[in-house]
């Protein structure tokens, strides 16, 4: 069984998160990747708590093992010209090279692209920057938080006051948007013969899901605000409150809302209510009706009911329940992977499937987050072979 890249190489430059994430996607879909760390290894290889800790001085951060698996690890000082000479050979054999530095710094180290695609004229690479490569803010540095609130996200994203999603969205965002670009760009190749600069950012990732709240501001000059638990476009579409526990109800049509209403007892064509225009105007009349109406009730007797009904509801899950529920499981989203130091460990899987590998993503197997430099003599024997 071949996987979809599995005669791809990448080399995978960058650190921290988004760029990871998007070397992981490669890796996930058979690519071989190599990640380059510096002598003191990946920033988020001190990330935590939490850390697992076998021994002492071995202990490893589940930040970075959220980031890395299906990866080889060497270790390469950049400033060494010794190193320099290895990484110009992985160069010579790699099809993708990814970093994330400050605009600039690729280059100081003596691999601007113009060497690169000396060395390798079919080399893709992907950039991924904070802010963008050019432009009057291009050398700032990202880091996701900052972006969720330069690009938006924050001022749509809570209760009272702008909030941070609970992931690092805009970090995940810019490597998935790298991935599919390079995926892309591999494919032009095919045609064209030669590789080329993939360009995206943290700012990208963040104005790129902007969705129907910046077309709110671009074509009807609204400035969204704080979004909260409830959809600011569409009602009732939100969290409401039972007596055992919150549940999600999301009426998305008028079909959906007729369909509510008779599993609730509730008039359709209540005054205020008849239309979804009308009911977003008068939101909390909405919410305050619903929930008078499920505060006796069980959560799961109302999900069941509403299930029955035809109307889309959920739970809230924390992630310990998402993690043991057979839904996810029966997705392949959660892997068994042997850890060189930790032993056998369970990760967040990928998230595509193909329909002669239904439960591995990618590939036929998948392969731990590497420990620091782990592979530095096998690495340095292939480049040798």
């Amino acid at each position: 069984m071949s996987a979809p890249l599995d005669d791809v190489l990448v080399l995978d430059l960058t650190r921290a998160l988004a760029g990871p994430h998007a070397a992981m996607m490669l890796g996930d879909l058979g690519a071989r990747v190599i990640k380059v760390e510096s002598p003191g290894g990946d920033d988020t290889r001190t990330w935590g708590p939490p850390f697992v800790d076998p021994t002492e001085g071995e202990r490893e951060s589940t930040y970075f093992l959220s980031a890395n698996r299906n990866k080889e690890s060497i270790t390469l000082d950049l400033k060494d010209p010794a190193d320099q000479d290895v990484l110009a050979r992985l160069v010579e054999r790699a099809d993708v090279l990814m970093e994330n530095f400050r605009v600039g710094v690729l280059d100081r180290l003596g691999f601007p692209v113009s060497r690169l695609h000396e060395l390798n004229p079919r080399l893709i690479v992907l950039q991924i920057t904070g802010f963008g490569h050019d432009g009057p803010e291009a050398t700032r540095s990202g880091f996701d938080q900052i972006a969720q609130g330069e690009g938006g996200l924050m001022s749509l994203t809570g209760l009272t006051e702008p909030t941070k999603v609970g992931v690092p969205i805009a970090d995940l965002l810019a490597g998935m948007n790298g991935a599919y670009g390079v995926v892309s760009a591999l494919y032009e190749r095919e045609r064209t013969g030669r590789g080329r600069v993939v360009h995206t950012s943290l700012l990208a990732g963040m104005v790129g899901v902007h969705a129907f709240q910046g077309t709110k501001w671009t074509v009807a000059k609204e400035v969204p605000g704080l979004a909260g638990g409830h959809h600011p476009s569409i009602a009732p579409y939100g969290m409401f409150a039972t007596a055992t526990a919150p549940v999600q109800i999301a009426c998305g049509s008028e079909k959906l809302w007729q369909a509510l209403c008779a599993e609730l007892g509730i008039d359709p064509e209540r005054e205020g209510m008849a239309t979804n225009p009308e009911r977003v105007r008068n939101r909390d009349a909405v919410i305050a009706l619903i929930e008078e109406l499920l505060a006796p009730l069980d959560a799961e007797d109302v999900l069941a009911r509403l299930d029955k009904a035809g109307v889309p509801a959920g739970k809230v899950r924390s992630l310990d329940d998402v993690y043991a529920w057979e839904q996810t499981r029966s997705q392949g989203l959660l892997i068994d992977v042997e850890h060189s130091t930790l032993g056998n460990i369970q990760l967040p899987g990928p998230t595509l499937r193909f329909d002669d590998n239904a439960f591995a993503g990618g590939r036929e197997q998948h392969v731990a987050p590497p420990t620091l430099g782990q592979h530095n003599e096998s690495i340095r024997e292939w480049l040798d072979s």
